[in-house]
This record gives structure tokens, sequence and C-alpha cells, in this order.
């Protein structure tokens, strides 16, 4: 009996050292380390925001630090082994970011204590700022920005445009100023990352005035965005075999496999509006063989010859290599081909149909009423006649009876008068 309770005690006490060994083998907790020191934060050029630290006092040897960082809500996050961390943000409110220090690159490691910096807050009233701050870069060649005044801001306030991207030295100023309208709006000129790598890039942009009494408002246009070309040049217009072949100079600037087309097709005919979507633009013909580069085809199938077809074309900026696909070129110069029937004459036919309709019924009665008088001639009255002629007369026609007694009665005096005289003259 004493050997089998020794060797029980044996087993359990291997037991336990078995557990306890597998438990030193196992992952232990992770040290936790100091927290962070001399967490600064500091602005260059118009929006990169930029924090900087120290490492914790006090830290493990034998731990490798690495640092886990985040912004407000626990965006963004980052484990690095820099000291610092940098980002480009709108300076319109403000921003903090969170560091502590850790001894693995896993996110799941407990950290040390999260020490937080922020930049300041915007000086100036909120509702002074100016509002609704865009910019496009049109056609790789310029960049517009436009705004609205705040609400609180004077109307003669003189605003200015500062802009930054990393291909310039210095922040520089934009000059050209204007208003349209409500809006204000300034241009500068933006050609120097066209044909450098830009996908990285993007133009800071800070509006505020001299004076200090508005709230400066900044905004970040990448590169990759906001983009919008040129319309295109229509080259040429010919049918073959029913269909409608348009040929089309790209804007420069842009790669062909960089946009894609809109083209319309008015029919005179049938007037529709017919529009097509076009992704990649190619056409098998040998009349465009040798034509220069950057020169697109596309075929309209099925489209009437014998009327007057009238195209205009616009492109945009695609996600193959844009991030935004939504701005649209203004229209092409419409070209037009076939034939077109001259409306001048319908509009005459239409505006003289109802004269030639109106004079010929106005003719037509003339003409039927003189008809009716030859075919059916009024029959005379014979009573009318009788008492016309046996009747009482007015007083005009015994008026002129009278006068013509008198005067009958006058010239027999005047004949009786002279033929005395002639009597007596012929008696002496």
């Amino acid at each position: 009996m004493a050997r089998p309770a020794r060797l029980c005690g044996l087993w359990a006490l291997l037991l336990c050292a078995g557990g306890g060994g597998g438990g030193s083998d196992g992952a232990l907790p992770a040290e936790t380390q100091p927290p962070v020191t001399n967490l600064s934060v500091s602005v260059e050029n118009l929006c990169t925001v930029i924090w900087t630290w120290d490492p914790p006092e006090g830290a493990s040897p034998n731990c490798t630090l690495w640092y886990f960082s985040h912004f407000d809500n626990k965006q963004d996050k980052k484990i690095a082994p820099q000291t610092h961390r940098s980002k480009e943000v709108p300076l319109n409110e403000r921003i903090c970011l969170q560091v502590g220090s850790q001894c693995s690159t896993s996110e799941s490691d407990n950290p040390s204590i999260l020490v937080e910096k922020c930049t300041p807050p915007p000086e100036g009233d909120p509702e002074s700022a100016v509002t609704e701050l865009q910019c496009v870069w049109h056609n790789l060649s310029y960049m517009k920005c436009t705004w609205l005044p705040g609400r609180n801001a004077s109307p003669d306030t003189n605003y200015t445009l500062y802009y930054w991207h990393s291909s310039l030295g210095k922040i520089l100023q934009c000059e050209d100023i204007y208003r349209e309208d409500q809006h204000i709006g300034c241009s500068f000129a933006l050609t120097n990352l066209k044909d450098s790598n830009f996908e990285q890039h993007s133009v800071q942009i800070m509006v505020k005035d001299n004076a200090g009494k508005i709230r400066p408002s900044f905004n970040i246009v990448p590169l990759t965005s906001h983009v919008k070309p040129d319309p295109p040049h229509i080259k040429r217009l010919f049918f073959q075999n029913g269909n409608l072949y348009v040929q089309w100079k790209n804007p420069q600037n842009f790669y062909s496999r960089c946009l894609s087309y809109q083209v319309e097709v008015n029919n005179s005919q049938t007037e529709t509006n017919d529009i097509f979507y076009v992704e990649e633009a190619k056409c098998q013909n040998s009349e465009f063989e040798g034509n220069l580069e950057g020169t697109i085809c596309f075929m309209v199938p099925s489209v009437l010859p014998d009327t007057l077809n009238t195209v205009r074309i616009r492109v945009r900026t695609n996600k193959f290599c844009y991030e935004d696909d939504k701005l649209w070129s203004n229209w092409s110069q419409a070209m037009s081909i076939g034939e077109n029937t001259d409306p001048t004459f319908y509009i005459s036919m239409l505006l003289a149909t109802p004269v030639i309709v109106a004079g010929a019924i106005i003719i037509l009665l003339l003409y039927l009423k003189r008809l009716k008088i030859i075919i059916f001639p009024p029959i005379p009255d014979p009573g009318k006649i009788f008492k016309e002629m046996f009747g009482d007369q007015n007083d005009d026609t015994l008026h002129w009876k009278k006068y013509d007694i008198y005067e009958k009665q006058t010239r027999e005096e005047t004949d009786s008068v002279v033929l005395i005289e002639n009597l007596k003259r012929a008696s002496q």
C-alpha cells in the first residue's frame, strides 16, 4: 500500500511540473513599455502636418521599440520604428494624433499609454470662412479654383489664394483673381507635373484675406482626380458600307488609354440624338492608315447617308489612369455630313398656303355671285314699273317737270319776240 501511494504522489508531482513547464514554454504577456516623450506637432508648407517624439525613458533593453499611432476615432492606424509621422490634411479643424510604444509589430500587442498632440484650431469666425472651395485641373495645364464668400464675411473682402505642390520650392500666390456672379475664383499654371509621376502628388490650397478678418480655408487636391480635359477636335467624317466613321484628335497631354469618349449623332430626318459611350475607340479601316498618333476612330453603325448627320464628341478621364471619372469636357465643335433638304421651301409653302386658300375662296365667292346673276337674272317687278310711269311723283320729279315747262315757255316767248322784230324790219 505504501508503494502505490508513493507512485501516485510522484506521478502527481510530474504532472504539476509538466504543466508548469508548458506554461513557461508558452507566450508570456508582453511587457508594457513607458510612453513616448516630447511629442510635438508642426505645420510645413500649407497643409503638411508633422508629429515628432522621443523614445520612452526607461524602456526595456531587450525590447526593439515600435511605435503605434492613429488619428481621431482610431483612423489610419500605423506601426513603424520611426519617431515621426506626417500627413497632408486640410487644417479647417483640429487634427489630433495619439502615439504609444511597444515591443512588436503586432497590433494586438499592448502598447504603452497613448500620448496625444493636436494641431491648433484655425483662428477666426467659422462663419467668415469661404465655402464650396473647389479646384479643377484643366487639361493638365492650369488649375482653376472657385469659392463662395462666408456668411459673415464683408462684401468688400479682398481674397488671396496660396498654393503649393512638391515641384515648387516655396508657397506661391495666385494673381488672377476674378468674380463670376456670386462665385470668386483664381487660376494658376500647373504644368510641371504632367510628365512626372504625379500619382503621389497633390496641390495644397489656402484662401484667406490679407487683413486677417476671415478664417482661412484649406483644401488638398489630389492630382489623380478633378481633372477636366479640353474638348477633342473632329478631323473627318465619311460613310462606308452603311456605317458612319468618325475620326478625331484627342486633347493634348493625355494618352488615349486614359480617356473615355461620348459620341453624339443628330439625324435631321429622325430628329433624334443618338449617344454612344466609347471606352476603347478603334476601327479597322484602310482609310485611317498612316494617320498621326493621337488620332482616334469610331464607327457608328446603321446611319442614313441621305440625310444630314451632325456629330459632336466629348471626353473624360477614366479609372485606368485617374481616380475621378465624373468631369466631362465641353462638347467639341460640331461637324456635319450628308444632304440636308432646304427647309426654306417648306416654310414658304407653309406660310403661303393659308393666303392662297383664302384668296381662292374670295374669288370663288365673287365669281359664284356674278355667275348666279348671269344664270338666274332678276325678274322685273311690273308693279314697280307702272308705279314709276304713272304713279305719284315725288317732289324732285315735280321740280324738274316745272323747270322743263318754264324753260319751254321762255323759249317760245323769245322766238315770238324775234319773229315780231324781223317782221318790223321787213315792213320798213
